[in-house]
């Protein structure tokens, strides 16, 4: 069971890509149609923001003072510079195709960044890519995909974890942690409701997604096996992390895109920031490689 221990009312459009900064002990996320990015400061509970020059939609925190960080933003790879609002692109790969736009990624546990587009406009074209970046050369890695999500690695690094939300399926590839190559995939696991968003892996190998549509989230051990479903207060969860001094606290970012006054009414936590004690414990994240 998870205890709840407190939110944070910041009434996101559509918070993600939430993740524990173990360094400095604070928390970061993104609202992509905000153009925000946020963060926790855990021991003094100061929540701070800044305005960004476009929507981020995944990233990694590269230094404190002053912040840097290295992301996929609507259009592509970029440095930014939050506090200045500087932005430096390294590659914009599908700047020629309209209607789609970055989504979900993350850092592999070996350090490379990685993030996949999804189609925003005519979604019945399955025309998204999910790409590796190597300096500033993405490699394309799969392809076909509408609305990619739940990116995640195994904790040796053998699996990488994916899905293509529509489907509901999150499916399991065979990895290389060298090379950083995506090899054959399978099908992991069906999600019980909603459908699968962000996702991580515990310190016990064990796969915990957010389940957007579902009011909670899924938790599946590395068979595939579904071993718990946490109830939330909100319809449209949207990414997790573990973090915290003991690493046991489980973030939980949502949305209110899309939703009617009503529903908003009814959700009064919609949009807000869930803050979890939690029985399984989170894996520090992996630090940048070749980005200084």
């Amino acid at each position: 069971m998870l205890k709840f221990v407190q939110s944070v009312d910041v009434k996101n459009q559509l918070g993600e890509a939430v993740s524990w900064h173990q360094p400095s002990q604070t928390l970061w996320w993104t609202d992509i149609h905000g153009q925000l990015l946020y963060r926790l400061d855990w021991q003094k509970q100061i929540v701070s923001h800044w305005a960004l020059p476009q929507g981020l939609t995944a990233f990694t925190v590269l230094d404190t003072k002053p912040i840097k960080i290295l992301g996929s933003f609507k259009q592509g790879f970029a440095y930014c510079w939050p506090q200045t609002g500087q932005l430096e692109w390294l590659a914009k790969p599908e700047a020629h195709i309209e209607g789609n736009r970055f989504n979900d990624g993350r850092l592999d546990r070996q350090g490379r960044f990685w993030s996949a587009t999804m189609v925003e406009k005519d979604l019945g074209q399955p025309r998204g890519v999910l790409y590796r970046l190597d300096g500033s050369s993405c490699v394309p890695q799969l392809e076909n995909l509408r609305i990619p999500n739940a990116l995640c690695w195994s904790i040796d690094s053998s699996v990488m974890y994916h899905t293509d939300m529509p489907t509901r399926e999150i499916w399991r590839y065979q990895f290389d942690p060298v090379s950083g190559d995506v090899g054959q995939g399978e099908h992991f696991a069906t999600v019980p409701k909603g459908e699968p968003d962000g996702a991580i892996i515990d310190s016990d190998d064990h796969l915990i997604c957010a389940l957007w549509g579902g009011s909670a989230l899924a938790r599946f051990s590395p068979k595939g096996e579904l071993t718990g479903v946490f109830e939330l207060p909100v319809s449209r969860p949207t990414c997790v992390a573990l973090g915290g001094p003991d690493m046991n606290l489980l973030f939980v970012t949502s949305a209110t895109d899309g939703m009617s006054e009503q529903a908003l009414a009814n959700e009064p936590l919609a949009g807000s920031l869930l803050v979890y004690e939690a029985p399984f414990r989170g894996v520090a994240e992996a630090e940048a490689v070749g980005h200084g």
